[in-house]
């Protein structure tokens, strides 16, 4: 299993960026994918889970409304669309990925130890 970040970046508030994570080893249909940030001096923070073979997202009160999980046809490779961004969204954001085993809400309100598999991470930072 591998995934890899990219498209971080600085912007401003309000703005809009996209992350991908391309992945390979594994299929969508099997896994659950999910999006984390860690900020410095802050605990690693859930910002969306998605299970397809559940066909569940679980999005946390912080980002629901402005954050968009997606994915290729192919399955290869996953989006965070993140909109309307602010500067407490300023962090590193990682890709993780795990055999399915519990709902995708369960996962995403974990700091991520249900997670096996981890991306190297992008940096995001919003200027305010």
């Amino acid at each position: 299993v591998q995934l890899v970040e990219s498209g971080g970046g600085l912007v401003q508030t309000g703005e809009s960026l996209t992350l991908s994570c391309a992945t390979s080893g594994f299929s969508l249909d099997d896994y659950v994918i999910g999006w984390f940030r860690q900020a410095p001096g802050k605990q690693r923070e859930g910002v969306v889970c998605f299970s397809k073979s559940d066909n569940a997202t679980f999005y946390p009160d912080s980002v629901k409304g402005r954050f968009t999980i997606s994915n290729d046809v192919a399955g290869n490779t996953v989006y965070l669309k993140m909109d309307n961004l602010k500067p407490e969204d300023t962090a590193v954001y990682y890709c993780a990925a795990d055999f399915l085993r519990a709902p995708a809400s369960h996962y995403c309100s974990s700091d991520g130890y249900l997670f096996d598999h981890w991306g190297k991470g992008t940096q995001v930072t919003v200027s305010s």
